[in-house]
């Protein structure tokens, strides 16, 4: 982030938590699925939306001020 900030360049890093990548629990994996919810804060686990919409703002002119950080999308899992 450093080295690319004088060139306008800002770096970040996106770290999600517990994140639903397909349909959802099946039969098989329902308990894993509540163990990661039950594990997380908020209760529930992360919607890949939930990440896109972090990824959305960090491209555009808002977080143009924003550099060299990372962001869990965790729903508070790194809390504890």
């Amino acid at each position: 982030a450093a080295e690319l900030a004088p060139h306008g360049v800002s770096v970040n890093c996106v770290a999600p938590g517990y994140t639903r990548k397909d349909a959802g629990p099946t039969p098989e994996n329902a308990p894993a699925w509540a163990r990661a919810a039950e594990a997380t804060p908020l209760g529930r686990v992360a919607d890949p939306a939930d990440v896109a919409e972090l990824i959305a703002f960090l491209l555009s002119d808002a977080a143009r001020h924003i550099t060299g950080q990372t962001i869990h999308v965790d729903g508070g899992l790194t809390l504890g």
